[in-house]
């Protein structure tokens, strides 16, 4: 059906037909959608059957990625691209008077996920089908996403994420493939045959029903499988009150990270991440069994990757199915747990390594209580031994302390391997975070820099940049990214850079175009585009961004002399609803763009934009756009980043701290094509631990600084009172823990390089060259291609 736009035209003309019953003429742009979905599922079938087929026949090693997020994007032309039919649906929809581009509006983003924890979860799903790799997802079918952001009066308002309204046309629901998952009850202990059973009784059952999404390969026949989990009512058991039983029920997959500000919050976090498990792991070895007729080869043939702690409990479900289930000893069952589990971590937050209460834990989930208690039990007696008589050293490793289970330290001791998302952030884990965990297991530890998909984040968001590379070096980049750097002889090529130069400005119209049609504002393209996209976060240090925005309009206004090159200042982020701090820095964003962009003297000079509900297809017009990428993160707070690898590719220049994947970038690119500032991890951890830091020392000693501060409460936003005051306070009462204006200056300096550079339009246009050209090192390929060999041991299929 698609092998020219003759016998596509046909195809569709008439499924439409089959699904609607109505006339071409009297069809929607969303009946094409769905029409067109449909026949690029059943498009896929064949492969993905074939693809299932021989990973039972060859029993082949599979890994199998559990994830509380898959932020996936709009998958329509994703898939196209990656089957090689864009062009002849492209061409044959135009023919039939349908642009693509309005049938792609119409896919809702997936509600799966938040931030960069969900994309790069994605991107490995594309990276494992496109290298042939058997790999596999695992996640969650929520009803609704985070939420919907809009902006009201300048404030974050949150709406339900309704992803789902009008179907999914990409899943398959496969109720024979439904299992069941308990909660709370109680376990019973008998003896039989000299041994102890365990029976989880009296307890609540939830059934677990799977909807599986295809995951397309570039260029290749592999299609593999996200299976995500919907949580529904069991038969009724009798003598419950049958509504609530349902709403209790279906609260499991309803939202996204539900309110945790409370136990009830709490108790519905930890139902999703053990519902997400056991509902995985009963997938799993229900099908191991079936090809091998027992366990004790698992680790073997299955490998089980946890991203983050969220699904750290896979690792006493794990447990409990291998003593209880199948009668294995205590020692077997560790070892093929640990062998088959492996664990990344994306935090050095302490607030963000999550930790459970155990007056919460043990009654919802008794029998995982029992294990991870006796796994804590023996790992504190092999401390004993290890350590004797240091109790402080047995305490800080325990996995539970002080009626808290720790979830990070479960995920190390309960696995094979470790790893961080980039060489500081590991080095942090080793040295700092988990320094007595990796002075015992130092060969548990590896690093593993963070990748994104150039498919998705340069083929399909940008094909004029596409076009232009490869009629200068090519097509071998785009199985082999590494193959950008052929790029690098041009950047002294004076017709290349003008090239480049008219597919940025075609980007950056494309990008105001979309900002004049949301906000009525009209941005100027040669203007630079200054862009902070990513979750709103006071580590992230968005006020930052903002305080030298407020620098550059106090000297406008107050300096007759003073001038810089136009620019743009944009920024897209969601602030979590109980983050009341950071939604108080949208307000701040809003606010000051209300004032900059009205303002008859400075507006034509400075422009801040506000973009409303961030997500996967607004990024894929963001990035290609971008002058100038922010990641200006404290110091060795941020893990990674990929923010900064998407913008980098798309030829953006990084402003950034020593922080995560911004010190790779760097060591690609050299310190002459990167604008770098600001205090080093080493020196934020030591400023932590002495205490050598006070802003207000900052405040009284630097005039932009006090100006600035005092700016938030002195009615410099008129008509808002003490709104800005915990901002303030955060700065200057509780002294700035993320040193905001200890890196001011350092800041104001670094931005004042990029106008010089900017303004020198050769030179600019040779640094951007270099770092497309160095991009191809983030591609998510050599990241998965890194954890098959390394950790989970999968080979490619042909």
């Amino acid at each position: 059906m698609f092998s020219n736009k003759e016998v596509f035209k046909i195809a569709f003309l008439k499924r439409l037909e089959m699904l609607y019953g109505k006339s071409f003429e009297d069809s929607s742009t969303r009946d094409h959608y769905y029409t067109l979905g449909n026949m690029v599922r059943e498009y896929i079938s064949s492969s993905w059957i074939k693809t299932n087929e021989m990973y039972r026949t060859t029993q082949t090693k599979q890994v199998y990625y559990l994830s509380i997020e898959f932020m996936l994007g709009r998958l329509l032309v994703n898939n196209l691209l990656n089957l090689g039919i864009r062009d002849t649906v492209e061409v044959g929809l135009k023919e039939l008077g349908i642009n693509i581009h309005d049938i792609e509006e119409i896919e809702a983003d997936a509600g799966l996920g938040n931030g960069g924890l969900g994309r790069l979860a994605a991107c490995f799903l594309d990276s494992l089908a496109s290298l042939n790799l058997p790999g596999h997802g695992f996640g969650i079918r929520y009803k609704h996403g985070l939420f919907d952001q809009k902006i009201i009066d300048g404030f974050q308002v949150e709406y339900p994420e309704q992803w789902l309204r009008h179907g999914n046309v990409w899943e398959v629901r496969k109720p024979d493939a439904a299992v069941e998952v308990r909660f709370g009850g109680k376990v019973e202990v008998v003896e039989k045959e000299g041994r102890f059973i365990f029976r989880h009784v009296d307890c609540q059952t939830i059934t677990a029903v799977p909807y599986d999404m295809p995951v397309v390969g570039y260029d290749t026949s592999t299609v593999n499988t996200l299976r995500l989990w919907s949580a529904e009512p069991s038969p009724y058991p009798p003598g419950i009150d049958v509504l609530e039983y349902k709403r209790q029920t279906e609260a499991v997959s309803e939202f996204l990270y539900p309110d945790d500000t409370n136990d009830d919050g709490k108790i519905l976090r930890l139902k999703q991440q053990y519902f997400l498990v056991c509902a995985s792991l009963q997938n799993i070895v229900s099908s191991h069994r079936k090809q091998h007729g027992h366990l004790r080869n698992l680790h073997e043939k299955v490998a089980i990757h946890i991203n983050d702690t969220h699904p750290v409990l896979a690792i006493p479900e794990l447990m409990r199915i291998l003593l209880d289930e199948e009668g294995m000893t205590w020692d077997e069952a560790w070892k093929i747990t640990t062998q088959t589990i492996s664990y990344t971590n994306h935090t050095t937050l302490s607030e963000a390594l999550e930790k459970w209460p155990i007056y919460l834990f043990k009654p919802l989930l008794p029998r995982i209580y029992m294990i991870v208690e006796e796994i804590n039990e023996r790992f504190c007696k092999l401390l004993w031994e290890r350590y004797p008589g240091d109790w402080d050293r047995i305490e800080h490793m325990a996995i539970i302390a002080h009626d808290m289970i720790k979830m990070a330290h479960l995920a190390i001791v309960g696995s094979h391997s470790t790893n961080g998302v980039a060489k500081i952030h590991t080095e942090i884990l080793k040295h700092r975070e988990f320094v007595n965990f990796y002075t015992m297991f130092p060969e548990r530890f590896n690093s593993k820099t963070n990748g994104i998909t150039h498919r998705r984040w340069l083929i399909k968001s940008n094909p004029e940049l596409t076009n232009l590379l490869l009629n200068t070096i090519g097509d071998k980049w785009i199985k082999d990214p590494a193959k950008l750097d052929e790029l690098m002889p041009h950047t002294t090529d004076g017709a290349f850079l003008e090239q480049l130069s008219n597919v940025k400005h075609t980007r950056k119209q494309i990008l105001a175009k979309h900002i004049k049609n949301k906000t009525g504002i009209d941005i100027d393209s040669n203007s630079i585009f200054d862009v902070q996209v990513k979750r709103l976060h006071a580590y992230k240090r968005q006020l930052l961004n903002v305080l030298h925005i407020m620098y550059l309009y106090n000297r406008l206004k107050e300096e007759s002399n003073f001038t810089i090159h136009p620019r743009t200042f944009i920024f897209g982020a969601k602030a979590s609803p109980g983050y009341y701090y950071a939604k108080k820095v949208i307000k701040l964003i809003n606010e000051l763009a209300d004032k900059v962009n009205n303002d008859k003297q400075t507006k034509d000079y400075l422009k801040v934009i506000f973009i409303e509900n961030y997500r996967v297809s607004l990024a894929e017009d963001i990035f290609p756009a971008a002058d100038v990428s922010e990641q200006i993160s404290t110091a060795s707070k941020e893990a990674s980043g990929t923010g900064n690898m998407k913008f980098m590719m798309n030829g953006a220049l990084t402003v950034g701290t020593m922080d995560g994947a911004n010190v790779e970038i760097k060591e690609l690119v050299g310190e002459d094509n990167i604008f770098t500032f600001g205090l080093s991890a080493d020196e934020v951890m030591n400023l932590y631990a002495t205490g050598g830091y006070s802003s207000m020392e900052y405040y009284h000693h630097d005039v932009r600084i006090r100006q600035l501060c005092e700016q938030l409460v002195n009615n410099f936003f008129p008509d808002i009172g003490n709104l800005f005051e915990p901002i303030y306070d955060s700065l200057l009462v509780q002294n700035d823990h993320y040193f905001v204006l200890k890196d001011f200056a350092a800041y104001v300096e670094a931005q004042e390089r990029v106008n010089a550079a900017y303004i020198n339009q050769p030179q600019w246009l040779k640094m951007s060259t270099v770092n497309i050209a160095k991009s191809g090192f983030f591609s998510s390929d050599r990241t998965i291609n890194e954890y098959a060999s390394d950790i989970w041991k999968i080979h490619g299929q042909k």
